[in-house]
């Protein structure tokens, strides 16, 4: 808020940097928005000004067959990718924040280092470990592969939720009898519930958006969603690919209202456990 009090340098700066802040969030909202209309355009080919409005691409992608089976394919990856993914980075993470071991610091940099090794470095890495297996073309290397990108998100958003949470509430399950399997169950599992939605749906994202790592072991019978859209860029520029592009970005719209939501669960229940 703007103080009757600052000087006139403090005003410039006030407005510099919220002019800043805007032109930086247009930038990257800007690509989004374009791709949008053109999605509705009646021509054939990408290009504005619009020749009218019409839901002739988006009826085309429905009809497709290729685009039905690369859809298909994503909805399968990703599902089992974000479940394995939210097993082991739940149980990571607990086992990271709770356990106390010497090299700890380097098995937690190892399990999250899949979000800072370039992605196309895992695909090439992956594709030398699985085609000698038989499994370069197959959907168990690609949901492994999906699944081990996920994981970090998951190990992230568990962890931090963890470091509030009151482990009284488990050692008084288990004086009144709980094992510790009833005790995560019903105590653990329940209150760290939004960090591990969080990161699943995080997780969920990564795979269903991923191109870099499909392009290397995925054939044509797993090609996913994002991988026919590349394909479609490099052989026949069709604007159903805008079409394509809007449904993703509508889907991620909702993931992201769903982590918002899912956010504000979690500051309220962790504002609710006793100290």
């Amino acid at each position: 808020m703007l103080s009757p009090y600052m000087s006139p340098v403090e005003r410039v700066w006030f407005y510099s940097l919220r002019i800043l802040c805007g032109l930086i969030l247009l930038f990257l909202v800007l690509p989004v928005l374009v791709i949008i209309p053109l999605s509705f355009n009646s021509g054939s080919f990408l290009v504005y000004p619009l020749q009218g409005f019409s839901l002739h691409w988006y009826q085309d992608f429905f009809a497709s067959a290729e685009w039905m089976r690369a859809l298909k394919n994503s909805i399968i990856v990703a599902p089992a990718a974000t479940l394995l993914a939210m097993v082991f980075g739940t149980l990571a993470a607990i086992g990271l924040t709770r356990g106390d071991f010497p090299g700890k610091s380097l098995v937690m940099a190892l399990v999250i280092s899949p979000m800072v090794v370039p992605v196309v470095i895992i695909g090439v890495a992956s594709y030398l470990f699985f085609a000698p297996l038989g499994m370069g073309n197959s959907f168990t290397s690609l949901i492994l592969v999906h699944a081990v990108l996920g994981v970090p998100f998951v190990i992230i958003t568990v962890s931090a939720t963890l470091q509030g949470f009151n482990y009284n509430l488990v050692r008084a399950a288990a004086s009144l009898g709980a094992s510790p399997l009833l005790a995560f169950r019903r105590v653990t599992l329940p209150l760290i519930a939004p960090g591990v939605i969080s990161g699943a749906l995080f997780a969920f994202a990564t795979s269903f958006d991923e191109v870099v790592v499909t392009l290397f072991l995925a054939g044509p019978e797993q090609a996913t969603l994002p991988r026919q859209m590349f394909s479609g860029i490099r052989e026949n520029l069709s604007p159903t690919i805008a079409a394509a592009a809007t449904l993703l970005i509508a889907f991620s719209v909702v993931l992201l209202l769903t982590l918002e939501w899912l956010r504000g669960r979690s500051e309220k229940l962790r504002t609710q456990q006793p100290g």
